[in-house]
């Protein structure tokens, strides 16, 4: 065999170990027993050794310089590989192992004081956390900007000053738009009560609703709704609220995004750097999109509310067009996860600016609490109430996610510009959607965003796809639009 054949083989081996891994994450967030953290701790760090040696094994290297691509394919993978193989001989492998140990007892120690309101039982732990991901940031970056190389993790070719430069750019119309909403009488609140069993099988019917295929995927239940996995086992959570259905099916149509991502890329890529999502940003662009621009849509909404009815009867919302204010209702909210479109973006802006401060070294792990509520109080103008809502309210950090939150909002700034390109594409987008059909739109981002995987760098893919370069004007014209629309401004 040549030499890229001998490294993709290689490579391949190491992505089915990096899925057992993935396989074990899963695991510990749904079933697995609470007792059995400590354990769970010490083996991801064993696998964690195995995966960091064969990622920074002196062979990848003699292969990659030996390796001759045949075509763009061969092109790209040698391109990820490369990047990846660059990253990884910079950070020491006892490094590496101890981030596993210590994020994966973290998560435990997270959940625990999250449910117990309990900031000071996490904060010893979270500032090992700090500690060993400033220490591997110092190794990536050598020399340069440690957020830089920690963003570049989950968003490849993209610094922080590139993202402060977006934020900057929508912070002013989103704090406007905000502002003109709240002055705007609320629209009618849910209430009732919604048996969670229901809400499961509603659940699932809007998954495959969306193209989730459950031959090749499952829906479980977790505190923090994720999506894992990639090629033919990928997996999705969602969570139920007795009184909040849509927060289990807004999550479930949010993560069907991710999942039906990864199930739609090339099969000939799986277990390859180029089978997987190219960036977090990218894949955030299709949750997003499926969950806002598509789901809490007027045309969907409808359709939506009858599904409803017919789930739980009389609900208390007679009609669809007052259902889809209630959907779509922009309100006081502590929970990210929970926000809705208008303040999503702000939420996220909140936490940038205090994780790049944690890795510069100019805001202490003691101090995050009090740096959290006063920044909450100064952008949403009321106070931060219990620690939940607060700074234990996300899992992120505790599993050493620095740098990945920024994704979520170049996600939504994704969306919106392909968002814009699809209308165009699908005139008749709005009218299969108020019918429950939404193959015109899955199967337009299955063609021109999933089914690329990691062909291109995440600007291509969208600028591609989209035909613009990436920018928040669509995203902000779209927001402007629907909610003036929807409170008549």
């Amino acid at each position: 065999m040549s030499a890229y054949d001998d490294l993709m083989v290689f490579q391949r081996e190491t992505s089915a170990l990096g899925e057992i891994a993935g396989r074990l994450g899963w695991d510990q967030e749904t079933v697995m027993p609470r007792g059995g953290a400590s354990q769970r701790a010490e083996e991801m760090a064993a696998i964690e050794a195995v995966l960091h040696a064969r990622r920074s094994d002196p062979r990848v290297a003699e292969w990659l310089e030996q390796a001759e691509p045949q075509d763009q394919v061969g092109q790209a993978q040698l391109r990820e590989i490369r990047r990846s193989y660059e990253r990884t001989v910079k950070v020491p492998a006892d490094l590496a192992t101890a981030i596993a140990r210590v994020t994966s007892a973290a998560q435990g120690t997270w959940a625990q004081a999250r449910a117990d309101e309990d900031v000071a039982a996490f904060l010893p732990v979270l500032d090992e956390v700090v500690a060993l991901k400033r220490e591997e940031g110092a190794a990536l970056a050598q020399g340069g900007n440690i957020y830089d190389a920690m963003v570049e993790d989950y968003e490849p070719y993209t610094t922080g000053s590139q993202i402060a430069e977006i934020f900057d750019q929508m912070r002013p119309r989103l704090v406007a738009l905000r502002a003109a909403v709240l002055d705007e009488p609320a629209p009618q609140a849910l209430t009732g009560s919604f048996d969670e069993l229901k809400q499961m099988q509603l659940s699932e019917k809007l998954a495959t609703t969306f193209g989730y295929d459950l031959n090749t995927g499952r829906i479980d239940k977790a505190v923090h709704p994720f999506s894992s996995g990639s090629g033919s086992d990928v997996r999705i959570t969602t969570r139920t609220s007795e009184t909040d259905p849509f927060n289990c099916f807004y999550s479930t149509i949010h993560e069907v995004g991710h999942a039906a991502y990864e199930q739609g890329i090339d099969p000939a890529y799986a277990l390859t750097p180029l089978g997987r999502g190219v960036s977090m940003g990218v894949h955030e662009s299709q949750s997003r999109i499926y969950e806002n621009q598509l789901g809490r849509s007027r045309a969907f909404t409808g359709w939506l509310f009858g599904q409803m009815k017919d789930a739980f009867g009389d609900f208390g919302i007679s009609d669809p067009d007052t259902f889809c204010a209630t959907v779509n209702g922009v309100h006081n909210g502590y929970i990210r996860t929970e926000a809705d479109e208008v303040q999503y973006n702000l939420h996220i802006m909140l936490r940038f600016d205090l994780e790049r401060a944690l890795m510069a070294g100019d805001l202490q792990v003691n101090d995050l609490e009090v740096a959290w509520n006063d920044r909450f109080k100064a952008d949403f103008g009321y106070a931060v109430d219990t620690p939940s809502n607060g700074c234990l309210q996300d899992v992120h950090w505790s599993v050493g996610l620095f740098g990945y939150f920024p994704t979520y909002s170049l996600g939504n700034v994704y969306a919106g510009c392909l968002y814009q390109a699809l209308r165009n594409a699908v005139p008749e987008l709005d009218a299969q959607l108020a019918a429950g059909d939404t193959t015109g739109a899955t199967d337009w981002l299955r063609e021109n965003v999933q089914q690329h995987g990691g062909l291109y760098t995440p600007r291509e893919t969208i600028q591609r796809a989209s035909g613009m370069e990436p920018g928040p004007d669509p995203l902000l014209g779209y927001l402007e639009q629907k909610f003036g629309e929807l409170y008549g401004l």
